[in-house]
This record gives structure tokens, C-alpha cells and sequence, in this order.
């Protein structure tokens, strides 16, 4: 298994990471969370719920196309230590993502999505590239 591999595995434990502290959360004055109604649209509305239940569904968004890309770049031939490398500063963007977002930070949180998408765009188009890039 390779690092990139298991950068797909991280990129799946964190958007699941990321909605688990938003239901024990009480700060906010919206209740308890009620395990018989987890997708109950009242216990997130405003506040850290709100927005960590935002970066939950951002992080299921884009998986597939992480996840997709990295599978692609190996599977045609890219170099492998820069998909590791991109797939490593993924996940590091995501954390840096998240963190933003419950943070309440718009506009970093802006410009870290962007810069996570167009690692994923570099990860997809590395065997394209593969025959200007090392080996």
C-alpha cells in the first residue's frame, strides 16, 4: 500500500472526524444531539454545528475526485513519489480546511479550498505529465 493509498483512508477519517465533536457540542444553546434523529436539520442550524456539519459534507464532496486522481495517477504510471508528496499536502490542506471552517475564517477557508482542489487537479493530470516529470 502506498502513502497516497493511505491518504485516501485519511481523507475518509477526517470528513467523518469532523462531525463527530459538532453532536457532543452544547455550546451553542441548540439542544442535545438525539441519536434517533442524527440527520435532524434543527440540531445544526447556526453556530460551530452548523459550520463543522459544512465541512462534514465538503469533505464527502471532494473524495471522489481525491480519491479518483490518485488511483488514476497510479494506475497510469505517474511518478510515484509525487503522488505521495501531493497526496501527503492534500490531506495537510484538508486538516488546514477543516480547521478554518469550524474556526469561522471565510476567506482562508476560500483560498485552502482552492488550493486543495488544484493538488487534486495536479494528482489527475500526472500521467499526462509523466513524460516531462522525473522518474
Amino acid at each position: 500500500m502506498t502513502i497516497a493509498e493511505l491518504c485516501i483512508f485519511a481523507s475518509v477519517m477526517l470528513y467523518l472526524v469532523t462531525i463527530v465533536p459538532a453532536k457532543w457540542i452544547s455550546v451553542d444553546g441548540a439542544g442535545r444531539y438525539d441519536n434517533a434523529r442524527p440527520r435532524d436539520p434543527a440540531f445544526y442550524v447556526g453556530g460551530i454545528r452548523e459550520r463543522a456539519l459544512g465541512a462534514h459534507q465538503n469533505g464527502i464532496e471532494a473524495f471522489p475526485f481525491f480519491a479518483t486522481a490518485v488511483l488514476l495517477a497510479e494506475f497510469r504510471g505517474a511518478p510515484q513519489n509525487l503522488i505521495n508528496e501531493l497526496s501527503v499536502l492534500f490531506v495537510i490542506v484538508r486538516v488546514a480546511y477543516i480547521l478554518t471552517y469550524v474556526g469561522d475564517r471565510p476567506s482562508l477557508r476560500s483560498i485552502l479550498w482552492a488550493i486543495g482542489f488544484l493538488i487534486t487537479v495536479g494528482i489527475f493530470f500526472l500521467p499526462w505529465l509523466r513524460v516531462y516529470l522525473p522518474a
